[in-house]
């Protein structure tokens, strides 16, 4: 008996072994299969392949006319991106930045259409353009603080419209002015497919570029200007420099973004660009997050794409836009970035809840 039960547990010590050789084993296994996944840089991959495929797609299920709102959602994606970095990493509010488009907008399309620049180097002239006129706004603004400012940028974006309406010579006036195709290298970007890939290409690197900024040091003094002016200074950060940059840069992306609107729609007027475009921006930021990359790109897809699913219905989608916008301050005030990070925080708090009423 005594030589069965020593040969019983010479087993159960080999099985308990073999068990624990087997599980790092196995959870090596598993972390090796989902480990690829779960990299940014393959997530980053699967999310090109995802937007390269997904025109496509849209082509062949019959829904053609869509891809000229995939290509409207990148243009917007651009503009909410750099207001975001005004606002939201700098604590600067601008309620119109739809001025800065606009003056892209017609530069762009002088420059192609009357000077016969190439579309690639009009947009980045334009795009400079509406950084020279940031950065002049962003000199006396740097006196200006909270609704002083916002009052400011507002007036600015009246005037730029105004102007745009007036100086017929140059913009033709309320009527507008056709913006011919967009073209580089003798390819002709005339189709809403070529032109998404195009937008795309653009509004990547826009984003790769504002990423890469906001972890730099630069970027981090931003976000020191917005916590604490105070405390900025006190560290030796030059908040005018800042400030101003914090500008032109915002006015840049919008300046890309309103180059690459008129070469979508073949087609600006003042009315492109007026006090609601301004408002809409400011409430994508704010829906989507305040000082956050993702939260820019969030909120410029819901507020771009809120207006064509609920087209049928007359003054519907202003309504769900207000909305939402009371939703997203009431309860979340980090925008619907942080809706995950909200459900998990709850779905934590009911299991501890649970658990402290089982105990």
């Amino acid at each position: 008996m005594k030589d069965r039960a020593s040969g019983s547990r010479a087993c159960a010590d080999r099985a308990a072994s073999a068990a624990s050789a087997a599980r790092p084993a196995a959870a090596i296994s598993v972390r090796a299969r989902h480990g690829f996944l779960s990299t940014p840089t393959s997530k980053r991959l699967m999310l090109a392949l995802a937007l390269i495929l997904l025109p496509l797609i849209t082509v062949a299920v019959d829904r053609a006319y869509v891809v000229y709102i995939y290509s409207l959602v990148m243009v917007y994606v651009i503009v909410t991106l750099g207001l975001n970095i005004l606002t939201g990493y700098t604590g600067q509010i601008s309620i119109g930045h739809a001025g800065f488009m606009a003056i892209s907008a017609y530069a762009s399309a002088i420059l192609t259409g009357r000077f016969g620049l190439p579309f690639p180097v009009a947009m980045i002239l334009a795009a400079l353009l509406s950084a020279v006129v940031g950065l002049g706004l962003g000199i006396p603004a740097l006196r200006l603080r909270g609704h002083y400012l916002a009052i400011c940028t507002l007036g600015f974006g009246v005037a730029v419209s105004q102007l745009s309406a007036v100086w017929e010579a140059f913009t033709g006036g309320y009527q507008g002015m056709k913006v011919p195709t967009a073209s580089a290298l003798g390819f002709r970007f005339d189709t809403d497919l070529r032109y998404y890939y195009l937008a795309l290409v653009v509004t990547w690197l826009l984003i790769e570029a504002a990423r890469n900024m906001l972890h730099t040091r630069p970027g981090r003094a931003l976000m020191a200007v917005r916590d604490s002016e105070v405390a900025a200074q006190a560290m030796g950060i030059n908040l005018s420099k800042y400030k101003v940059a914090a500008f032109a840069i915002s006015a840049f992306y919008a300046g890309m973004a309103g180059s690459l609107y008129a070469h979508l729609v073949k087609y600006v007027s003042p009315f492109d660009f007026s006090g609601a475009v301004s408002m809409t921006l400011l409430a994508s930021i704010v829906v989507g997050g305040l000082g956050s990359v993702p939260g820019s790109i969030l909120g410029a897809v819901f507020m771009t794409l809120l207006p064509h699913v609920f087209s049928r219905v007359k003054n519907l989608p202003l309504v769900l836009s207000g909305i939402s916008l009371i939703l997203v301050v009431l309860f979340l005030p980090y925008g619907l970035v942080s809706l995950p990070w909200r459900i998990r925080s709850l779905r934590s708090g009911v299991k501890r809840g649970a658990s402290h009423g089982d105990a």
